[in-house]
């Protein structure tokens, strides 16, 4: 099994020894895919492209290396009326409306943050009446220095924050496109030039901490970023992942493009956000995982944000 998954991944190892040591993790994950499907959830589990990594490899490699702390300066949406948040649509995919890209792969980098902002920026760039870009992450991993007023500075495969990575966008007066500086999935010298520029934005914002004014944004506006715990997602496959006890800490940064709901395993009727990720679409359902909405899970109303056109 270890090897067909080599040759389907192309997964090359240098060495024997290098082959037994990660055919040894590769059958501890199994074992821990067994135990989470063995739990009451609607997700199941499986392996991926990451199975042969280690709980703190991929954590290392794919997780912000620092808490993604929400800025108690930066500005925050207004609260939309009780009135209107009843008259939602029970639905709603921003991919069936032309404002998001293919999924992306940030690869062994700490970028999640640039590819949460990078696709929040190319769907507002849509909505405003241009045509859908795909965008630069490794202009941000560059380039993107932005520090909040707590110090949490953008660095690269080092991690980041949104909130800076749209100041830095405003700043810069643009972000270039994805074709004239494609993704390296590593820290390089900057080479922004204006002159290929694919979008630009004028402010941003953050969200309330409310899982019901998010829905009213996503359905009235457009996607948005967030930042999640998701220690637990590395062998996610498909279903609403419920699990309660998903974590606080926010380490990784995601898009949320729409909402729905669905029956769980338990014939309970679930909400669930619909959610872009960044680790290729190997991954989850083909590069998305859903997640259980109105419960707070995995900390997703904690740091929710915008850019504005």
């Amino acid at each position: 099994m270890f090897k067909d998954w080599a040759v389907q991944y192309n997964k090359i190892y240098e060495t024997e020894s290098e082959f037994n040591h990660r055919f040894a993790i590769f059958q501890n994950n199994l074992r821990r895919i067994d135990a989470l499907n063995a739990l009451k959830s609607s997700a199941t589990f499986a392996v991926n492209h990451i199975a042969d990594l280690t709980h703190e490899e991929f954590k290392q490699k794919y997780l912000s290396p620092f808490p993604m702390k929400r800025d108690p300066s930066a500005p925050v949406a207004p609260m939309v009326p009780e009135e209107k948040l009843k008259a939602l649509p029970d639905s709603f995919d921003w991919r069936k409306h032309g404002a998001v890209t293919g999924v992306k792969d940030q690869a062994a980098c700490g970028s999640c943050w640039a590819f949460s902002t990078v696709g929040n920026v190319e769907a507002v760039w849509a909505l405003s009446g241009h045509k859908l870009t795909g965008l630069s992450e490794q202009n941000l991993v560059d380039c993107d220095k932005v520090c909040d007023q707590d110090n949490n500075c953008d660095s690269g495969c080092e991690g980041g924050l949104m909130g800076n990575a749209f100041q830095y966008i405003i700043q810069n007066k643009g972000i270039d496109s994805e074709n004239s500086y494609p993704y390296e999935g590593v820290d390089d010298t900057c080479k922004f030039n204006s002159q290929n520029v694919g979008a630009k934005i004028s402010n941003w914002t953050m969200l309330p901490q409310d899982e019901m004014q998010m829905q009213a944004w996503v359905a009235n506006h457009g996607p948005l970023s967030i930042a999640v715990d998701a220690e637990l997602w590395q062998f996610y496959f498909g279903g609403i992942f419920d699990f309660p006890w998903c974590g606080s800490q926010l380490d990784h940064g995601v898009l949320i493009v729409g909402y729905g709901h669905q029956e769980n395993i338990l014939l309970r009727d679930t909400p669930y956000w619909l959610i872009k990720n960044s680790w290729s679409s190997s991954w989850g359902e083909s590069g998305y995982i859903k997640l259980e909405r109105n419960e707070n899970l995995c900390a997703v109303n904690q740091y929710a944000c915008t850019a504005i056109a």
